[in-house]
This record gives C-alpha cells, structure tokens and sequence, in this order.
C-alpha cells in the first residue's frame, strides 16, 4: 500500500510494506509510515534491493556493535534500485529517474538502519545515483563495488603495484575486487576459497584452495573473508615490508603473533566504508559496461518471501548475492 500526495512539500500519510526486525532474530513484513519528505527529498518506488550479508547479518542476529542510533525494531537496507514517483523541488530529480538508493530517511515506526528494504522510500535526492537502462537489479550491487573499490588503493590506476595479489574469499565482495583489478590493469590476482561451491565465477583470475596455493611472496593481500585468526597465516605469505588489507567485518578481536609480522615489518590497513570518490568510480564503470557486473547475484526473492530470502542469503553457501524483487509489492 502506498497513499501519495500531489505535493512532496505538504504532509500527508504515506504508507508503506518494509522488511522490519522486530528484535534480533525476529523479522516482520508489515506496513509501516513514511517520514515527510522536503524539497530536497525524493519518494522512490523501489524495484530491487541487496540484501547484505555484512550488516544486515550482524543486523540481524543482533551481533552488531553498538553505536549512536542503533535500536529495534529496525528496517535495514542500503542496496536499492527504484524509480523516483516524487520529486522535491530542490531535490536534482525528476520524476521517473531511475536509480541507486542508499537507505532513507525513515519511518515512524521504526529506525531506519539503514532503511532501504521497503517498497517505497523517502531519501534525499542528493544521495541517490542515476542508472543507466541497461543495469537493473545490477544496479544494487553499487555500495557493494563501491565497497570493493575502497579496499584498493586511492588512485588504483597509477599504483598497480599496490592492488591486491591475494585476495582472501570469493563471495560477492572478493569477486567484485578482483575484477577491479583486472579492469585496472594489473596482474590477475589469485583469490583463496575454502568452500567448494563458491570456487567457481572466476572471470580472469584464479581461485585456489590455501592449500594449494605455494606462493609466499605477496606484496598486497586482500582479506574480505572477515575469519578469526587469519592473520598469522597471511602474515606468513607476505613479502617483507608487505600490506594486508582487512576488508572484511571483524566480530571478534583481531590479533597476530608479533615475531613474525615483526621480521616482515607487515603492514596492516583496514579498508572502512566507501567514499565519495570510491561511488563516483563504480557510477562511471557500471554505467559505460566497464565494470561487468554479470554472475554475482545467484539468488531471487519477491519481498513477500522476505524471511525465507533472508535465511538463504545468510545461510546457503551457493547464495553469493540475494536480491528482493518489490515490483509486486
């Protein structure tokens, strides 16, 4: 259900179905109201959305760390495709753009954390991205490419060198790294996968097993796998002087033996959120076809199956990305 109102200015009762933990573990669809948007504010009829096996997974099962604004109930959510169906005036849209949403600006009833997971969301308009036609439910996996960039160094395509060698799991994000530097330039680098399920998809690179892999002489590796102690086993594949990006969430402490990151005088960066100028990239190469972005999303829920879509995506090992279809919403 959705109540629209002529003028995105005035107030009125805009309702809408939304994907809602209720506590952590519990998971509702249900409807819910929508904040007032502003001038600056656009109402976005959703088509796709991403499900996060990141945030939302920690979200979910309530594991996330606190900080400011964290509370249930929640609706969750930052990988949306939609089509603008109100424009403010100073919002830089118009009505029928297609494009990328971040999350919202809320709802009544619950937090929006980040929001993005309903059938209708209000958001300003400056935060939204234009789409080319041809991405569709492609165009959800932004935050997730542009995430992948941000584990690259700054200026990527004047610093081959510093692009990963190694790269550490071959879920969506690792895949989305390693066909980043392929489309920089560098050397393909190799991907390390324990599950064999996942170890298929390789679009010019490798992927191999630890075990099977010899190699200790990486100069940059990449770990998106976010496994308790990995590091003093990537330590030991490091080159003297070496970086390890950490890419991945890191629920627990994370440490390492000092002797041997000391006789390599290792390196350790941790790769946070995407910038601005990380989204910029990935806008420009997924808009020209550039970035290839075919493969990774395995897996197809309506959102009125939202729950048993969220058990997959964070349970099934063959799910590499999930994405909730809302065009019958």
């Amino acid at each position: 259900m959705y109540a629209p109102n002529a003028s995105p200015n005035a107030s009125s009762t805009r309702q809408t179905m939304a994907v809602v933990f209720e506590s952590p573990t519990h998971l509702a669809l249900r409807e819910l109201t929508l904040v007032d948007p502003t001038a600056t504010d656009v109402v976005v009829t959703m088509q796709y959305s991403g499900i996060s096996t990141g945030t939302e997974k920690l979200l979910f099962t309530g594991r996330m760390p606190p900080f400011p604004g964290l509370g249930y109930p929640l609706v969750p959510g930052y990988e949306g495709v939609g089509i603008v169906q109100e424009a403010g005036a100073d919002s830089g849209r118009a009505v029928g753009d297609v494009v990328y949403v971040p999350g919202s600006k809320g709802f009544t009833e619950a937090r929006g954390l980040f929001g993005g997971q309903a059938a209708h969301v209000v958001v300003p308009g400056a935060r939204t991205i234009g789409l080319a036609d041809h991405l569709g439910e492609r165009g959800a996996l932004f935050a997730l490419a542009a995430t992948a960039h941000h584990c690259l160094e700054p200026d990527p395509a004047r610093h081959l060198y510093r692009l990963p060698q190694l790269i550490v799991g071959h879920g969506a994000l690792g895949r989305l790294i390693a066909r980043l530097c392929v489309l920089y330039g560098a050397p393909p680098p190799t991907v390390w996968e324990t599950n064999p399920v996942r170890m298929s998809g390789a679009r010019g690179y490798q992927v191999l097993h630890p075990d099977d892999d010899p190699t200790t002489s990486y100069r940059v590796i990449c770990d998106v796998s976010g496994a308790d102690g990995i590091l003093d086993q990537l330590i030991a594949r490091l080159v003297p002087g070496g970086e390890i990006v950490l890419g991945g969430f890191y629920s627990e402490p994370v440490s390492f033996a000092f002797p041997p990151a000391f006789l390599r005088e290792a390196r350790i960066r941790v790769a946070a959120q995407w910038k601005e100028a990380d989204l910029r990239a990935i806008t420009e190469f997924a808009n020209s076809g550039r970035l290839d972005l075919d493969g990774l999303i395995t897996h197809r829920e309506p959102a009125s199956r939202a729950a048993d879509a969220y058990a997959t995506a964070f349970g099934d090992p063959t799910c590499v990305k999930m994405i909730l279809d809302w065009r019958a919403a």
